[in-house]
């Protein structure tokens, strides 16, 4: 599966109720991982083993019931605290650090945490290179955290750029996961700043193209606009339509099963003429359950799918 955060987490607690954990194997986005107060954050693979381990704060991110005495402390010490890093969020920051700066890599720090936090899933990070998402406003060039949190995703989006993505090579393990698949999922995540970053890398995506399992990509708009994030304000300050056939064009040629849901159906003809298959469904996850279901519904779709 190819993950972003909240989105793909939510959808990953599904897939759990449906799939063995075991048998699983998440490629996150790395993109959005950003240096912060001499740490390395990485906020989407975060996302991903909190939710996953059940700790998860009431917004999807961060830890459920931290506290943020080390911010407020920063705070009072003139420091940037604008991105809220929890004390027990923090430790997990720290180990992460310390790893890499002793030589080991993004992905071997990521398989222990994920151990750590009783996991039997495989998350691996799409690269162990350096690939920052910056994304282009009036107010400049801006790391993407520093556009989604410190501004809340304002201004009007004129450009997104995946610094790094051009040279970069995959994880281990993720172009074998991807050759070796039975079904690939591309999670409700945003296609331009979670799957952007992956597909912007040229053994990535020539992987994908070349897959020999069915690939299904679910749409993060319901209505025409993202139940999380910006997306709709990047797809129109991109000149890119704010639908799902917007969207199902960002993945065209790589995706099988494209899945909207039944507020918007009337896009089906436009998805099908784009040359995937629409599959209609719930898409919106209120509970696990809700999850579990779209996870069901999305692998029969895929055994179903001719090859």
């Amino acid at each position: 599966m190819l993950a972003g955060g909240v989105g793909a987490a939510r959808f990953l607690q599904g897939l759990c109720r449906r799939i063995d954990p075991a048998q699983i194997t998440i490629v996150g986005n790395t993109g959005d991982d950003e240096d912060l107060i001499g740490l390395h954050v990485a906020p989407d693979l975060d996302t991903v083993v909190y939710t996953l381990a059940g700790r998860a704060g009431p917004h999807g991110w961060g830890l459920a019931g931290d506290s943020f005495l080390c911010l407020d402390a920063l705070r009072r010490l003139g420091e940037p605290a604008w991105f809220q890093l929890g004390d027990r969020d923090l430790a997990v920051n720290l180990i992460r650090t310390a790893a890499l700066r002793r030589g080991e890599t993004l992905a071997a720090v990521t398989s222990r945490l994920v151990r750590a936090h009783g996991l039997r899933v495989t998350l691996l990070p799409m690269t162990n290179a350096r690939v920052r998402t910056f994304v282009h406003t009036e107010r400049g060039r801006l790391p993407f955290q520093t556009y989604l949190v410190r501004h809340q995703g304002r201004g009007r989006v004129g450009r997104i750029e995946c610094a790094g993505a051009a040279v970069a090579r995959p994880a281990p393990g993720v172009l074998a996961a991807l050759r070796l698949a039975d079904v690939v999922i591309v999670a409700p995540s945003n296609p331009l700043v979670s799957i952007g970053p992956m597909l912007a890398m040229p053994a990535f995506r020539r992987a994908l193209r070349a897959r020999r399992a069915p690939v299904a990509a679910i749409s993060p708009l319901v209505g025409g606009r993202p139940l999380k994030g910006p997306l709709h304000r990047m797809l129109r300050g991109l000149g890119l339509e704010v639908s799902p056939r917007g969207v199902a064009r960002l993945y065209a040629g790589l995706v099988d099963v494209f899945v909207i849901d039944h507020a918007d159906a009337a896009w089906a003809p436009a998805v099908a003429a784009l040359g995937m298959r629409p599959l209609v469904t719930n898409t919106v996850m209120y509970s696990p359950a809700h999850a579990g279901r779209l996870a069901a519904t999305v692998l029969r779709a895929l055994v179903a799918q001719p090859r």
